[in-house]
């Protein structure tokens, strides 16, 4: 399985330059970009540049992380973000890079999971049209939390499959798949085809409804079962790329390459056991 490395793991305490060099010195064969590092590495360089470095490097650009609350919008908010979605599409045709994270919305006062699957699916089937114009993808990540719309694989799942389109899927998140209460037996049953992207990372031992992405740890470190989940992607034979993803601040306190060092390390340590 090929090993990708987000920017959130070292987003206080690096850039993309710093990310890139050392991603690319332990052996990462993709990067995961954060918008706001990218916006900020355009501000002191160009497109033009990033494309110079992809051209000469080993590591590949993965996918763009992410146009957040895309729905539950309407009329100007949600013009906005076609918009912001527009810009990124561009961004990501440029430099090669085939896939954005789309995020949902908290919910709103009285919605029924119904009004929210209906929005969600036209919501997406608007931008899935932007999308194929610059041949991206659009990969759904559920939010693990109570307040978010779409907060459970199975509900993501179920909207991926009623859209029924080539450039939609969804985003396998440990982290969120573990606080959302999902079931590994709904994964078992996914097309592997339909997760576009799969983001590694472990989690302190607090209740569900306590936890936050700042509780977030190495793989291997807490009490998510990712051998389950290893074992129920191996099953449906999902073979893609695995990124690390955390947001912990005690990380970020760290020097940038031990960080990234490290998560490739422990990556490497859980995906082994089912993946060579």
């Amino acid at each position: 399985m090929l090993i990708g490395y987000n920017q959130a793991t070292t987003l206080k305490s690096s850039n993309v330059e710093t990310d890139l060099k050392y991603a690319e010195k332990y052996g990462y064969d993709f990067i995961e970009f954060q918008m706001g590092q990218l916006n900020d590495y355009f501000g002191r360089k160009s497109i033009s540049d990033l494309k110079e470095f992809f051209s000469q490097s080993n590591i590949k650009p993965y996918s763009l992380n992410a146009l957040e609350y895309f729905n539950l919008k309407k009329g100007e908010e949600f013009e906005k973000i076609k918009n912001e979605f527009l810009k990124m599409c561009k961004i990501s045709k440029e430099i090669a890079c085939d896939s954005i994270i789309i995020v949902p919305s908290p919910k709103k006062d009285s919605i029924s999971e119904d009004e929210i699957k209906k929005d969600s699916i036209d919501s997406i089937n608007i931008l899935a049209d932007i999308g194929e114009q610059y041949g991206i993808k659009l990969a759904i990540e559920l939010i693990g939390l109570e307040e978010f719309s779409i907060n459970n694989f199975s509900q993501c799942y179920e909207i991926v499959q009623e859209i029924n389109r080539n450039n939609v899927g969804m985003v396998m998140d440990c982290f969120h798949f573990y606080t959302g209460g999902s079931k590994i037996e709904d994964l078992r049953k996914a097309d592997s085809e339909k997760i576009f992207v799969f983001h590694i990372d472990d989690s302190k031992d607090l209740p569900l409804n306590e936890l936050r992405d700042s509780d977030r740890l190495w793989p291997g470190d807490g009490v998510i079962p990712l051998d389950k989940i290893l074992g129920a992607l191996k099953f449906i034979g999902f073979d893609g790329v695995v990124t690390v993803e955390l947001f912990n601040p005690e990380y970020w306190k760290w020097e940038p390459e031990k960080a990234i060092k490290v998560a490739k390390e422990k990556t490497e340590d859980v995906i082994n056991r089912f993946y060579k």
